[in-house]
């Protein structure tokens, strides 16, 4: 049995930097990288703005999607990681405007950091065709 692979690039430097992939489907199946807000320009949207980074992070995971011929209603998982979880209602809202009729399951944890200061959550997800 051969493996249905198609791996996704962003394009970002980072992919061959560490070795990893934007998206990866695997027959039925597409799991997202963890994704932040950063914009086609590679700069952070929603500076110290939990909400704003949360929509431009979904956004870019619903781009990818696309490429792999998904949409956010084929999310059935997503994680986020958030540097502060006082914070967890600018998340939450912007996660219910896009899946709140989809109802992935959901996980929200707090996190020390992530690669830049400036972000405050990343996104990953997992979703089935």
């Amino acid at each position: 049995m051969s493996l249905d692979r198609q791996n996704i690039s962003s394009g970002a430097k980072w992919e061959d930097i560490v070795g990893y992939s934007r998206a990866v489907r695997v027959g039925t199946r597409i799991y997202i990288t963890g994704t932040t807000a950063v914009n086609e320009q590679g700069e952070i949207v929603g500076l110290d703005n939990g909400y704003e980074q949360a929509k431009q992070c979904i956004r870019n995971i619903d781009r990818a999607l696309k490429q792999a011929g998904a949409t956010l209603a084929n999310v059935v998982r997503t994680r986020m990681f958030v540097t502060d979880i006082s914070r967890w209602r600018e998340y939450g809202k912007a996660h219910r405007e896009f899946f709140n009729d989809i109802r992935p399951c959901a996980t929200m944890v707090e996190v020390r950091a992530l690669i830049d200061p400036q972000m405050l959550i990343e996104i990953e997800v997992e979703a089935e065709l």
